[in-house]
Order: structure tokens, then sequence, then C-alpha cells
């Protein structure tokens, strides 16, 4: 039988929580599933891309795409939801009371340089999921944001940031992150993301960090 001749429709679908893979090889296969959905939606978009595509990238039978997954709806979802859960854990460094909080500030810039010139693809996959799932696209940057201002509320509370930093304020950093990793990241391979993290950096310094010796 042609590719083109496949039917990608599934009669009957198990619930999501029959889909969850049980063994360490049913996690393996999905696993391969996901990271070839990122580079066949990465590649063509949501509506072009196709499970054919999928499956073929990740060497599996259509089969199995169906015992992980209902729909291209659906690995769509869960590839989001893991790029989303990997963007968070580049900020999940590890708390040292001595060390300044924009010294860490510069470690999560540089680890989400490095993640986006890696996956050069997650730009266009997260803009995609803004008309695929306008409700989770909102939500996750939403999440985002919300981690970094409760790193700037940390850092009030240290004494080493501006005691009048709110919302918005973090809203302004995740767009020069995004921005940044976009240029320099997705679309770039040549540059020192260690330079352009020292750029980010000192934009913070002068900008949110409260002076050395004075009290706010």
């Amino acid at each position: 039988m042609l590719v083109a001749e496949i039917d990608e429709t599934e009669p009957n679908e198990p619930s999501a929580d029959d889909k969850m893979p049980r063994t360490e090889r049913g996690r393996r296969t999905a696993r391969k599933l996901i990271d070839a959905a990122a580079l066949e939606f990465g590649e063509h978009g949501f509506h072009d891309a196709s499970i054919t595509g999928i499956t073929r990238r990740a060497g599996t039978a259509l089969g199995s795409f169906y015992t992980y997954f209902s729909s291209k709806e659906e690995i769509f979802h869960a590839l989001v939801e893991d790029l989303t859960s990997k963007v968070v854990e580049t900020s999940a460094i590890e708390d040292e009371p001595a060390r300044p909080m924009l010294d860490r500030e510069r470690e999560i810039s540089l680890r989400y340089l490095a993640f986006a010139r890696e996956h050069k693809e997650i730009y266009r996959i997260i803009d995609q999921c803004e008309f695929v799932e306008p409700e989770g696209f909102r939500n996750r940057y939403e999440l985002i944001a919300q981690r970094i201002f409760e790193r700037l509320q940390d850092g009030i509370a240290r004494g080493e940031l501006r005691s009048d930093l709110t919302e918005a304020h973090a809203w302004a950093i995740m767009g020069m992150s995004s921005m940044l990793g976009l240029r320099y990241g997705s679309w770039g391979n040549d540059e020192s993301l260690d330079e352009i993290a020292d750029i980010a950096n000192s934009l913070l310094r002068d900008g949110i960090a409260l002076p050395q010796g004075k009290a706010d």
C-alpha cells in the first residue's frame, strides 16, 4: 500500500489514560514519536504535517502512533507540553543563597539560548500553537511569566532588586529572552551565546538591580 493511500483516522479511540505508556519500551517509542513530531511540525507546519510523516521520521509503524496518540492534534498538544516543560526546566537552577540573583539570571539566559539553538523548530511550533490551541498558548506564556515574576520577588526579598518591580517587568524580561532566543538561538549559529547572555544581563543590572550601597 502506498503511503498516500493510508487512512490516518482511527475509529475506536482509547482514552488518554489508556494510551499512557506503561513500559520502558513504550516510553521510548512515545519519545521517538514526539521528537519526530517536532521535526515534522517544524518543517511543514501543523496543517501540512501528517501522521505518516511523523511515523516515517520516527521509524515506527502507523499502528504504533495510535497506541499512544489519537490524532495529529493530540500529539501536537503533547509536543507543546513537552517543549514547555523543557523551557521551564532551563530555569530550574538550584538555589545557592550566596550566589547573586542576577548571576543566576545570566545562567538561565545562557541555558535558554543554547536550548533555542539546539531546538530551532521551537518558535515555529509555539507560533502555530496560537491557532491550534489558543488557550494553551496563552496559559504557557503566563506560566513562564509567573516563574520569572517569582524570581524577581525573590530578588527583592534578598535586597538585590528594586522594590517596585511588577508583573509587567516579568513580561518585559520574557519578551527580551524570547526575541534573543529567536535571533541568536533559532536563527543563529555562529554568534557567541556567552556574549549575548552578557548583553541581556547588563540590561537587567542597569535596569532592575538595586545599586550597591543604596537602600530601596
